[in-house]
């Protein structure tokens, strides 16, 4: 059987967290993602959802922030977005802009320095 026949389902992004707590603080609070499943005593590891957005957050003790975006976040309204997580002082990484693709984007920080790249597709 080739790849071609192979019918795939959802996937799904996993971020690690240095804390938990401080994660769903913004990723619930300030995103307005909705927890529909944790894992362990304590927490260690979240299912985040919104609308058709799904983020898998797992705590790891020594994560460290990468320099590359460990997400793709598509939106219906990157200027919106952009402006709201402005406001509200969160780290932007590449400011709001149209690339020469057809996608409007910027790229932010979570609270431990995960990169988030945010796009709407033009026209």
């Amino acid at each position: 059987m080739s790849e071609s026949h192979v019918s795939f389902g959802r996937i799904a992004a996993t971020i690690p967290v240095g804390d938990i707590n401080r994660a769903l603080g913004f990723y619930r609070d300030m995103l307005g993602m909705t927890v529909v499943f944790t894992n362990g005593t304590p927490v260690g590891f979240v299912i985040l959802r919104r609308d058709d957005a799904e983020l898998h957050l797992t705590l790891v003790g020594s994560h460290r922030p990468r320099a590359f975006n460990v997400a793709h976040l598509l939106v219906a309204d990157a200027t919106r977005l952009y402006e709201y997580l402005v406001e509200n002082n969160v780290r932007i990484v590449k400011r709001l802009r149209d690339a020469d693709y057809g996608v409007r984007g910027f790229v932010f920080c979570d609270p431990d320095g995960n990169r988030i790249d945010v796009g709407q597709v033009l026209g």
